[in-house]
């Protein structure tokens, strides 16, 4: 049974905060919804009342769409059971669960899908804009192992989509983000990966990062598909590395050593659930945060000059790849699958007296490394056109799939698709 909230009510300030601390935003009522039943209540309560509407799951849009200024905000946290069919490999996973629910009941069984690094990030949200993490480069994107989604339409209706049933909007879930209706319930290929993970990460002064770089570029061409390289970009010096899953992965260590002068080595071989829960802040909802993100095709000596000149932000390199790339791109909304490396730049403060500085300096770095990307994440745009993220004939195909599933666009509170019959 759905519980209603309304300003004043317990548990509605908790259940309109999200993990951007700058959102601070009051719905006119929050739909909390315990069964798809609730969903099909609360989108029609929308629709015929003319309220904005919203989705909330685990809360991480960085610009916090999933809560509306007045309107209804549907919660679907409650609904955030995981079972596991182990005959089938399979695992049902209802649409309010976060990655870390899902993790854990797949690693009972020395199983796991592809997911994201944070896990109270939601299994949702992640999963409609594609879903990178640590496994994509051996199994692909998340929204790659999904085989079947339950739908809450703007209609209201409840349909399921698969390859063969309604074979169209499955193939625009698949990257598309939440413009296509409330997803209650995922079935996601699960893969025997064991549960044992390796991390190792090599920080090199400031006047060693280009030539470390470099190097580090030049070692992602022949990587392994257990290995995911990455690349932490400071002020200071980079911190280069790779997260192995499965066993071994010490191969490669000799060669990230020899990129230059090493001053600090972390190498530490861990459960995968540490890895998975190891960049989670426990207090992680406090902060006020701002990002930036690009994709790369390829990663040229000027882009890396850029790169380590930073204006006193961080910024970050994970390489794709893989089975990334082996999908073919017709198949799913998602797209630029040749990315070579996807970069985002970030800030997290506390003071609201910083933000306009704060923000600025993201603005700055990725301004400065816009000539070298080509499109963006879906998940990681931040008030930027939805054309980042599609090139201009999936778009097309995009939109017209909106006209046929959401041709008033209720669902708009997303990295927005307009359909096609309100485009002029």
């Amino acid at each position: 049974m759905t519980t209603f909230l309304h300003p004043g009510d317990h548990g509605y300030d908790a259940a309109r905060s999200i993990w951007n601390a700058m959102i601070d935003r009051r719905p006119d009522v929050i739909a909390r919804c315990t069964t798809t039943a609730d969903v099909v209540e609360a989108v029609r309560l929308a629709r015929t009342q003319n309220l904005e509407l919203a989705v909330r799951c685990g809360g991480h849009n960085i610009a916090g769409l999933a809560v509306p200024d007045g309107g209804l905000m549907i919660d679907l946290t409650p609904m955030n059971t995981v079972e596991i069919d182990l005959e089938r490999q399979t695992a049902f996973v209802q649409g309010g669960a976060l990655l870390g629910e899902l993790d854990r009941a797949a690693q009972r069984y020395g199983l796991a899908t592809t997911a994201g690094n944070v896990s109270h990030t939601g299994v949702g949200g992640l999963t409609l804009g594609g879903g990178m993490g640590w496994l994509a480069r051996r199994f692909g994107l998340a929204c790659d192992n999904v085989t079947a989604y339950e739908v809450v339409t703007a209609a209201g209706d409840v349909v399921r989509a698969t390859a063969e049933e309604n074979a169209d909007l499955f193939w625009g879930l698949r990257g598309g983000g939440g413009n296509f209706g409330v997803v209650t319930s995922f079935e996601f290929r699960l893969h025997e990966i064991g549960t044992r993970a390796l991390v190792a990460e090599f920080t090199y002064p400031l006047e060693a990062a280009y030539d470390a770089l470099r190097g580090w570029r030049e070692l992602n061409r022949t990587a392994p598909r257990e290995a995911t390289f990455t690349a932490s970009i400071t002020p200071d010096g980079v911190t280069l590395g790779y997260v192995w899953v499965g066993p071994l992965g010490s191969e490669l260590l000799p060669q990230f050593r020899a990129l230059g002068p090493v001053q600090k080595e972390y190498v530490e071989a861990m459960p995968y659930l540490t890895l998975q829960t190891r960049d989670d802040s426990i207090q992680g909802h406090r902060f006020r945060r701002y990002w930036k993100g690009h994709y790369f095709k390829s990663l040229p000596d000027e882009a890396i000059k850029a790169l380590i000149n930073t204006p006193g932000v961080s910024g970050s390199l994970q390489a794709y790849g893989g089975a990334i790339a082996d999908t073919p791109d017709s198949d799913a909304a998602f797209s630029h699958r040749d990315t070579l490396f996807e970069f985002v730049t970030s800030a997290r403060w506390e003071d609201p007296a910083d933000d306009e500085a704060r923000i600025s300096q993201v603005r700055q770095y990725a301004a400065a490394l816009t000539p070298y990307a080509q499109g963006a994440y879906v998940n990681t745009l931040n008030g930027e056109a939805i054309h980042r993220a599609f090139p201009p004939e999936k778009l097309a195909r995009l939109a017209e799939l909106k006209a046929k599933y959401d041709p008033a666009n209720l669902f708009h509170l997303n990295q927005n698709i307009t359909p096609a019959i309100l485009v002029g």
